[in-house]
């Protein structure tokens, strides 16, 4: 069968169905192909009722009885009571409710899924079914595959649409140089796919994701080869070390460096001194220092005679870093511009004629650096601030804006483990800050329960009263009667009405425009806000040094990453801070939550999030989407060493990417993907 075939050519597949699978983007029979299961029902190793243990379990059990009942507008739940010779067990299903009509009282079924303790009792929850009978009588022992559901296809009718491409999938071409396949010992391409769909064995699966995690990490790790191939062969400016300059900086500071930033900073002047330009991501922990070191490059780079850009995502971002520069360089003669939306008329236009004359030795700003009137005189140096906040293009815009490749700073205050960093940013040079500043307090760090919040409130009004703000962060915009979650405005109108009615609270979310949004931070950061209900927009960038108490409710919704950012924004101070994580009901907090307690290390926090919640919550959800990773996971450190390896092997060999036509594809799509320049 051709691969290529519409999805709507298929025996069964009728208009209805067909636009169900357009809705998750599948379109042909290839797509099908590569849609794999995201986990298995395994029915080969069954218990008794009376002998299970939590974890995943497989029984054989009579339904007794099913019913499906609404809790609430959106949410429906469908029990069963279960038997055998030894017991009994409730099943649950969350917003399944066909399980009502797909199970008939007095039939025998098998039922695999989560035996756990919950709502006061042992139960099953959420388990796939088979028909007994079915699989005892025709097939015998069986591990089902079980898909990410579809809207309007029920998982029976796909397994059947799969399996009418089985004779297709034996058929599949090999997608990887047989060198590789054969050193690496994995399967083929197209057995590999006949053992993710069709499964004899835990042990076969097991060698198939492997086979294609690896093609995956491999797609990764080339592209990211390749990129930073592509970039050696780029001539950029050569500025040259100024020790005597460098010295005095670094004795003119107001603090004394971290050996972190020492240490990135010597890295930053040896890229300098090639021609090849610099390709570096500095990452540093909330709080690290990092415009210091971008402080000290950009004045190397005016030493040289060379103008630095720094790009920041918002006005006030930009305004920090510019009043920070101003005052780290002006005893050196060096000149700092801010160019934002906000800079108009007369004032905006001298400023761009002191950048193109070269009187301005630094532009820090907004997208506003890239624009088409903006013309500088002589471009060696750009920092990209919170760089994943900017597009391919608008950061290219940038750097297109000199006649040679500027050297690239990109710069992120969100901890990325060494793992993430190697498949996405592979073509990079990492520096890490890992030190803070001495002198900084660790943040009093601790989970609260929702029913305690009095205490909680009467904490925050004694910080205030020492002259100390206060952030309180809620997880959505809009008042929303199907979820529990807190909306900033509720949340904002009933404390500003009742218990801070004699504080000042201010309002902050993504709806408001952005003008109005730099108008509150300016009003907090200048001390006219004492509490501040947010959204998590202020997770980056906000340095208000006075803020002493963070409040997030709902804290069990975040990624721990997410969380330690919001953390970071305060603890800024020689004063002591505090974090409050209020849970969304009284019950245990999880290990995971119990982490951050324990921890004030972003990167530590980082591994685990990657660990157990995915690349989601470091790399960001829609890059992590355009990954398109079905199988590989970003913390199989072994796995990505080996596709490392065999991708630089590949490189050497000389072998021509080429012939391998959807390898090619794939990889050159990746190479969009994560390229910064």
């Amino acid at each position: 069968m051709n691969l290529s075939l519409p999805l709507r050519e298929l025996s069964g597949v009728g208009d209805k169905l067909d636009e169900s699978f357009h809705r998750v983007g599948l379109r042909t029979v290839k797509d099908l192909v590569h849609y794999l299961p995201r986990t298995y029902d395994d029915y080969t190793q069954q218990s008794r009722i009376v002998d299970l243990k939590p974890g995943k379990v497989t029984i054989v059990a009579k339904v007794e009885s099913v019913e499906t009942r609404s809790v609430r507008r959106g949410m429906r739940i469908t029990t069963a009571v279960l038997a055998d010779d030894s017991s009994k067990l409730k099943a649950v299903w969350f917003n399944q409710p066909y399980r009502a009509t797909q199970l008939k009282t007095g039939e025998r079924y098998m039922f695999t899924g989560t035996f756990e303790f919950s709502y006061n009792r042992y139960q099953i929850t959420n388990p796939g079914v088979e028909q007994a009978k079915k699989l005892e009588q025709t097939e015998g022992e069986r591990i089902v595959p079980v898909y990410r559901s579809i809207r309007g296809v029920k998982p029976p009718l796909l397994r059947k649409l799969v399996a009418s491409l089985r004779p297709t999938i034996t058929m599949l071409g090999e997608t990887l140089p047989l060198t590789i396949v054969e050193s690496q010992k994995l399967m083929s391409n197209a057995q590999s796919h006949l053992a993710l769909h069709f499964p004899e064995s835990q042990e076969q699966i097991a060698q198939a994701r492997e086979r294609v995690g690896f093609e995956e990490l491999f797609e990764l790790l080339l592209a990211s080869q390749l990129n930073k191939q592509a970039n050696n062969r780029l001539q950029g400016w050569k500025l040259p070390f100024d020790v005597a300059a460098a010295k005095e900086f670094v004795a003119g500071l107001p603090f004394a460096l971290t050996n972190a930033q020492r240490r990135a900073a010597w890295q930053i002047i040896q890229d300098f001194e090639s021609e090849i330009p610099m390709n570096r991501l500095l990452q540093g922990d909330v709080g690290s220092g990092k415009t210091a070191v971008a402080g000290f490059a950009a004045r190397q780079a005016a030493q040289a005679g060379y103008q630095s850009a720094i790009m920041a995502p918002t006005e006030i971002l930009a305004s920090q870093h510019a009043e920070t520069l101003s005052a780290l360089l002006a005893p050196f003669d060096v000149s700092v511009g801010l160019l934002t939306g906000s800079v108009k008329g007369k004032a905006r236009q001298e400023l761009l004629s002191q950048i193109s004359d070269g009187t301005v030795d630094i532009i820090v700003g907004t997208h506003a650096l890239i624009q088409k009137k903006v013309e500088y005189h002589k471009l060696g140096f750009v920092v990209i601030d919170e760089q994943h906040r900017f597009g391919v293009a608008q950061r290219q815009a940038l750097l297109d804006k000199s006649i040679r490749m500027p050297h690239l700073l990109a710069m992120t205050a969100t901890p990325i483990p060494r793992s993430l960093a190697l498949t996405v940013y592979g073509e990079l040079d990492v520096s890490v800050l890992d030190e803070l500043p001495s002198g900084r307090k660790p943040i009093a760090t601790k989970l609260w329960a929702p029913t305690n919040t009095e205490k909680l409130y009467e904490a925050v009004d004694d910080e205030i009263a020492k002259g100390r703000q206060c952030y309180i962060i809620c997880s959505l915009i809009d008042e929303d009667p199907e979820n529990d979650v807190k909306s900033v405005e509720a949340e904002y109108k009933k404390l500003k009405s009742t218990v801070f009615n004699h504080r000042k609270v201010g309002l902050l979310h993504g709806k408001l425009a952005p003008v109005d949004k730099d108008a509150v931070m300016q009003q907090f950061a200048d001390g006219d806000i004492d509490i501040l209900v947010s959204t998590t927009v202020v997770e980056v960038g906000v340095n208000v040094p006075n803020s002493t108490v963070m409040i997030i409710e709902n804290a069990d919704r975040f990624g721990l990453s997410q969380l330690h950012q919001l953390r970071g924004r305060v603890g800024r101070s020689t004063h002591q801070s505090y974090c409050y994580l209020v849970m969304s009901d009284s019950s245990k907090p999880s290990a995971r939550l119990r982490e951050i307690e324990k921890s004030q290390d972003g990167f530590y926090l980082a591994e685990v999030d990657l660990k157990l919640r995915g690349p989601g919550e470091i790399y960001g959800r829609s890059q992590h989407g355009a990954l398109n990773l079905q199988v590989a996971s970003l913390g199989d450190t072994k796995l990505i060493a080996r596709a490392q390896a065999a991708a630089k092997e590949f490189l050497s060999s000389g072998d021509d990417l080429l012939q391998y036509k959807q390898l090619a594809t794939r990889v050159e799509k990746n190479q969009r993907l994560t390229t910064l320049n």
